[in-house]
């Protein structure tokens, strides 16, 4: 009986994840927001010759033109292929169209790049999607697109970006607050209710059009039959079903609005209206992709009286009360001979329970102590990563090729020319759906990191997936993002593997074996593309950090010359040894294991060893440097993160995995013994020669990196790591290129160069992956050196802590963003004092992709639940480490 009861899931919403592996999502997972929130703009649906996305596809096409890879929506739902979807519309009787999508700044249009300009939150979710909460602010004037786009125009990187708060829309509470809850019945049956509160002062009108369609794929795919949707009658209230050759009979039943009447049912086809967009008389249907929208706003004849089509809405217009609520029912359902779902009882019951079932599955996730307001912050963290899963689909031969659409030649040897073989068609998590709605492999590492906690499968899945054939180029590399897939991400799949291993628990040995097997692969990519010189000190590009250089480091230096960057020697490091950990854990379960282990054992050591290149004596940092093609070099004294990544590369020996594996233990002795400097990385050796420690900087350099690190005239913020030292306010590198001057400024907020283009802001804000990798590291650390290591905290204050007390504090910081301080404000949602006091703003968290370097408030990307999700796993860490501790 007791073991009966240890198996006893926690809660049902655990038992729902038991139906999911790596390799199978489960029926619970059929159905999920799996929508992009921008579809426009995209590489995908860019078919230019000269590769200008934003303008070859620009929101004001959206509403008229059908996409070709994925959809767009509000608060949208759809199957795990995207053939059906279903997301809301509104129209406030003033706009010149319907809202049927996020608005927002391309990527030219906005003073920092591209820049969403609403307001909406993912409230709350569970990780099979059972179930869901979205909000939204939609303003009740004329929502004012022309004067967004305009003063962003006279705006320059020196200002601040104008937002929609700032236009008055808002003023006097003029604004419908609107939620969307989904409750899944059942695998394939969802229960939506559609709640409008009127904030205003006036009584207001709304049109709400709940929307069901078919992605086109007929357009662009031979063989495929076009699907259809018709009207059909249902006892208490109107609906219809959808028919589609593989997903089978679905049916949408849409209750009365508040005074009983049911919704008009309106029908077009998701097709292009090539008359409104080119001029073309020959159309295909009278009755387009836009034709809902025209019939709404103008009165236009262009839905389809006979009651069908592939696109279709529910037109419900209500007049509310100021400061009243309505809600609206419907529910989608899988069609079942004899049983049509309904909207009473068991429809009210379903969402009772699942949002019961919510509170009870995250109560699990709580650590002790943990305040109620970082519950909060845990909660929507995980919320926003399950909302920002994305139907992603890309093949890329396909694109460069043509089919109905055929693109100009200039595309077949232009951008992604060289990754023909990816084909990518599956639900990833994406860094921000509207900003970021493709996958980019280093952040992808950090969601799954995140993920993990409430979903190790679909953490698993993603993390195998990126590897597999029609991901990863024949040549080993990992493609790095939608816009230049041959670009170079942080080598961070390795540290990802393990930490969603033993996040997992540590016993799925073939989802480690996998992993590896692959990661071995990439790992010689690395090693015979990005050293250069052979010397073991490595390129790489970006890797993420965008301008926190004086020069665009992903672009090829004049006259061959060459950067060895720290942070590239750095993350080489740390990957040998999150691969050594691997091959050592999967050693004691297979042998074969020692013989790559002590591989990369030593590739490690000659790694240590170049690294000290970069160090510098004077100033007990590391720097990049620059290579001349007649062989000097050159150091690039920037005070940035590249300086503290070193640090990080750090692993400590399990005692268990190095007593019993006697060959790794004999080989490896021989290696510390026989080869000069290497035991200087192995540090707290006992009597057997077994080192507790692995790290790349040593104890005396580690001193002197965090005394800068922990300066709060440098790196230490109130709020976390700056990305770059403060140091360059006062002092800015200026580097004289052959005749070209370079500059670096400390800058804690939006960077005022467009040095690397698009919203690249990295010169000093707070940037929640390195910070958390910073974290995890000083634990590490402390494991190791023990209480007796102790460092000023900060530096110059003659206070001294260990390196957990340390961790703890940079722990504190990185949360204070999103959490009330004293007077109850929240540093992340700046100085506007409607987001600081308003109950309705207050309390809906966003997690913003960075964080100005002073004051902790939100910037760039504003639903950046990947990286910055890891907010709820700083949280959720506290209660793995109390039970490892038990």
């Amino acid at each position: 009986m007791d073991n009966l009861e240890k198996r006893k899931p926690l809660s049902a919403e655990h038992a729902r994840l038991e139906d999911s592996s790596p390799d199978t999502p489960g029926n619970w997972k059929a159905i999920g927001p799996y929508i992009s929130e921008r579809a426009w703009g995209t590489v995908r649906e860019d078919y230019s010759a000269d590769g200008q996305a934003w303008q070859y596809f620009p929101y004001e096409h959206a509403r008229s033109r059908a996409y070709r890879w994925n959809e767009d929506g509000l608060a949208g739902l759809c199957d795990r292929a995207q053939r059906l979807c279903f997301a809301l519309a509104f129209w406030n009787g003033r706009d010149p169209f319907l809202k049927e999508r996020i608005f927002g700044l391309g990527g030219p249009e906005g003073n920092h790049g591209e820049d969403a300009k609403e307001y909406w939150w993912y409230v709350d979710a569970t990780p099979t999607s059972s179930w869901l909460r979205w909000r939204y602010h939609y303003p009740q004037a004329e929502f004012p697109y022309a004067l967004l786009r305009q003063e962003n125009a006279k705006r320059n990187k020196n200002d601040p970006e104008f937002e929609l708060i700032d236009t008055g829309v808002f003023d006097s509470d003029r604004y419908w607050q609107i939620t969307a809850d989904y409750a899944k019945a059942s695998p394939d049956d969802v229960c939506m209710r559609i709640s409008a509160r009127n904030a205003g002062p006036d009584p207001a009108e709304l049109h709400v059009l709940p929307t069901l369609w078919f992605r086109n794929r007929w357009s662009w795919e031979a063989g495929i039959a076009r699907p259809v949707i018709r009207a059909t009658a249902n006892d208490g209230g109107v609906g219809a079903v959808a028919d589609e050759e593989l997903l089978g009979r679905w049916r949408l039943i849409a209750g009365t609005d508040p005074v009983g009447k049911p919704p008009s049912l309106l029908f077009c086809e998701n097709e292009t209206n090539v008359r409104y967009l080119y001029g073309v008389t020959d159309e295909q249907t009278p009755y387009p992709k836009d034709g809902i929208n025209d019939h709404v706003i103008h009165g236009a004849p262009t839905v389809n009286p006979a009651g069908h089509g592939t696109k279709m809405a529910c037109w419900y217009h209500l007049v509310v009360a100021p400061g009243e609520t309505v809600e609206l029912k419907l529910r989608l359902a899988r069609d079942r001979p004899g049983t049509i779902p309904n909207l009473g009882a068991d429809f009210a019951r379903t969402l009772a329970d699942r949002s019961r079932e919510a509170d009870e599955y995250y109560v699990t996730h709580i650590p002790d102590g943990a305040s109620d307001d970082e519950a909060q912050v845990m909660r929507q963290a995980f919320a926003g990563m399950v909302w920002s899963q994305q139907f992603y689909h890309y093949d890329v031969a396909r694109w460069l090729d043509g089919d109905i659409i055929r693109p100009p030649e200039p595309r077949k040897s232009g951008r992604n020319a060289g990754w023909r073989h990816l084909n990518n068609h599956d639900v990833i998590a994406m860094p921000d759906k509207w900003e970021y709605p493709w996958y980019a492999s280093w952040d992808l590492a950090f969601h799954c990191v995140v993920l993990a906690h409430i979903d190790p499968s679909a953490a698993k899945h993603q993390m195998l997936l990126l590897a597999r054939e029609w991901f990863m180029h024949p040549n080993g590399q990992l493609p790095a993002y939608e816009w230049n897939f041959g670009d170079v991400n942080p080598p961070v799949q390795a540290w990802a593997t393990l930490a969603v291993f033993q996040i997992d628990g540590g016993t799925d040995f073939d989802f480690l074996s996998r992993a590896f097997q692959k990661l071995l692969i990439n790992f010689t990519w690395w090693v015979n593309r990005k050293d250069a010189c052979g010397d073991n000190v490595f390129e790489g590009g970006f890797l993420g950090l965008d301008n926190i250089g004086p020069f665009d480091r992903s672009q090829m230096l004049p006259n061959g010359d060459v950067l060895e960057q720290s942070d590239g020697t750095a993350w080489m490091a740390k990957f040998c040894l999150n691969m050594l950990e691997m091959a050592l854990r999967l050693a004691h379960h297979q042998p074969t294991y020692e013989d790559v282990a002590v591989k990369f054992f030593e590739h490690f050591a000659v790694i240590a060893a170049a690294m000290g290149e970069l160090w510098d004596e004077q100033d007990g940092f590391f720097y990049d440097r620059l290579r001349k093609r007649d062989g000097s070099t050159f150091t690039v004294r920037a005070r940035s993160m590249v300086g503290l990544l070193p640090i990080f590369a750090a692993v400590q020996s399990d005692v268990s995995l190095w007593e019993r594996l006697p060959m790794f233990r004999k080989r490896a002795r021989w290696y510390i013994e026989n080869k000069p400097g290497v035991r200087e990385f192995l540090h707290t050796m006992r009597a057997d020669e077994r080192p507790c420690l692995i790290s790349l900087v040593n104890k005396s350099r580690l001193r002197r990196v965090l005394a800068r690190m922990l300066d709060e005239s440098e790196f230490l913020s109130p709020y976390g790591l700056r990305s770059l030292s403060r140091y360059h306010r006062e002092h800015p590198l200026i580097i004289n290129m052959d005749g070209h001057v370079a500059r670096l400024d400390y800058e804690p907020g939006e960077s005022r160069t467009g040095l690397f283009g698009g919203n690249s802001n990295w010169r000093g804000p707070i940037w929640f992956p390195l910070n958390f990798l910073a974290i995890e590291s000083l634990r590490h650390l402390h494991t190791s050196f023990g209480d007796d290591f102790t460092v000023e905290l900060p530096t110059g204050s003659g206070t001294q802590a260990n390196l957990q007390q340390v961790a703890e504090e940079l722990e504190r910081r990185l949360l204070k963003p999103f959490l009330r301080d004293a007077g109850g404000h929240r540093p992340a949602l700046g100085s506007n004092p409607r987001f600081q006091r308003d109950p309705a703003w207050h309390d809906s968290l966003l997690f913003h992709e960075y964080f100005h370097g002073e004051t902790g408030e939100g910037l760039g990307a504003s639903h950046q639940t990947g990286w910055t999700a890891l907010a709820g796993a700083l949280v959720a860490n506290r209660r793995s480490r109390s039970n490892r501790k038990s």
